[in-house]
């Protein structure tokens, strides 16, 4: 496998590498590919192989679980090699739920309405409880933002100063991560449905295609205004349906089909296969029988051009981009977080002025999202006397909403608006 790896950076120039069931080597194993990589010279070997990334996804799960054969590469037993891993921790706060749970199809989470927009199911328990998991959810998303680090530290829902591996994940530590460059964040990959369709199962029946649109963007932002490494599934931008088969690589090109024209989404296209989708045919009958829920151009072109935004606005503000746990630590803070917090706010903070210089550009940025159906107003006393503008292919991009969002330096008051995430660079 390694001898394999060299060539294909060598002769073939690959930049980086993803490896199924990563957890089923060992780290030894995954140490010897970086190493092998890093010795190659881009004057003797064409090649910089010190830039190649390595990821896979790190589950502990089967005959190998828990080191039974050998000490794995699986999430938190990578720290300090560099080599990434999936974070399901940020992808299940954001959808509500988990994909392996059949009991969580309709659970709301926080880009999905989780206390804020309830769809009426069961599983979301009462009010007061939904709006419980909604804080707990939205400390997860807090660390998904910041890298999912072990050692970050910050002001959770239940009121104490937690470090993220003392944060819960269905009985695990949440935080995991060394370094930033060791999580993979994303909210949606070839398993399982896509986020879209996740979308259709778990927002209320009634939710307009506007704000279906803007939901998908919100919880793409998850990914692009965060410090770990982002991964986006092909046609996400374009609201890519699957017609909500959750295993689709076995359902040939009729499910998995992509029109990157934009013109025809493929919700709808029928039942998908029954292998693994005939136990939930009959709720899914009726909703892939509904015209409302079929994205149509115009709506996929308002996704792709959010998506867009999103892209070039982690281009632009090279603070989203810090790169080391300890720029991180000393930088980014979470103003407003705590069992005060208003449901489905975060306001992430990177503050250029602490620590050594990161970004020419910015003396800070401002990273806000409302996940709620309803503009916010929130007053971030730390903030009075600093200024901060909408990051630029935001101000000239494609959504009017984001650009009203506000921010009055003499205050530090912050108008947020509806289903909405965006970035600011700051002076």
């Amino acid at each position: 496998m390694i001898d394999s790896l060299v060539v294909w950076a060598k002769d073939y120039k690959v930049d980086g590498f993803r490896f199924d069931l990563m957890g089923h080597h060992s780290r030894e194993t995954m140490e010897a590919a970086r190493s092998a990589l890093d010795e190659l010279e881009p004057g003797r070997d064409g090649v910089d192989g010190e830039s190649i990334y390595l990821y896979g996804e790190g589950w502990n799960f089967g005959e190998v679980a828990d080191n039974a054969r050998f000490y794995q590469a699986t999430q938190g037993r990578l720290n300090g090699t560099g080599i990434g891993t999936f974070n399901d921790r940020l992808r299940d706060a954001i959808h509500g739920g988990s994909p392996v749970d059949s009991s969580s199809t309709f659970q709301q989470g926080f880009g999905t309405g989780l206390g804020t927009d309830p769809n009426g199911h069961a599983v979301n328990g009462t009010a007061e409880e939904a709006l419980k998991d909604l804080g707990h959810e939205t400390d997860l998303v807090r660390l998904g933002l910041v890298g999912n680090l072990a050692g970050y530290e910050f002001l959770t829902s239940e009121g104490q100063m937690r470090r993220g591996d003392e944060l819960d994940y269905r009985g695990a530590a949440a935080g995991y991560a060394s370094q930033p460059g060791e999580v993979i964040n994303y909210v949606d990959a070839h398993d399982n449905e896509t986020l879209y369709d996740l979308t259709v199962l778990k927002l209320p029946r009634g939710t307009s295609m506007e704000d279906r649109v803007r939901m998908n963007t919100l919880s793409q932002a998850a990914v692009m205004y965060s410090q770990a490494v982002p991964f986006w599934h092909a046609g996400t931008e374009l609201l890519r349906s699957k017609s909500l088969d959750r295993n689709s690589y076995n359902s040939g090109d009729w499910f998995n089909r992509i029109d990157f024209s934009g013109q025809e989404n493929t919700f709808g296209s029928g039942l998908p296969p029954e292998a693994d989708n005939n136990e939930k045919w009959d709720l899914m009958a009726p909703l892939l029988e509904d015209p409302e829920l079929k994205p149509d151009a115009q709506a996929m072109s308002r996704a792709e051009g959010a998506a867009l935004d999103l892209l070039r606005t982690r281009r632009d503000v090279g603070l989203l981009r810090l790169g080391s746990a300890e720029l991180i630590e000393q930088k980014v803070s979470f103003p407003l977080s705590g069992p005060k917090a208003e449901p489905g706010i975060i306001v992430m903070r990177i503050d250029d002025r602490a620590g050594e210089d990161a970004d020419s550009e910015h003396d800070g940025a401002l990273v806000v999202f409302n996940a709620s159906p309803q503009d916010h107003t929130q007053v971030v006393e730390e903030l009075a006397g600093y200024e901060y503008d909408l990051a630029e292919a935001l101000e000239q991009g494609s959504d009017k909403r984001v650009k009203s969002t506000s921010f009055d330096s003499s205050s530090g008051k912050l108008m947020i608006p509806a289903r909405t995430a965006c970035g600011a660079g700051g002076s």
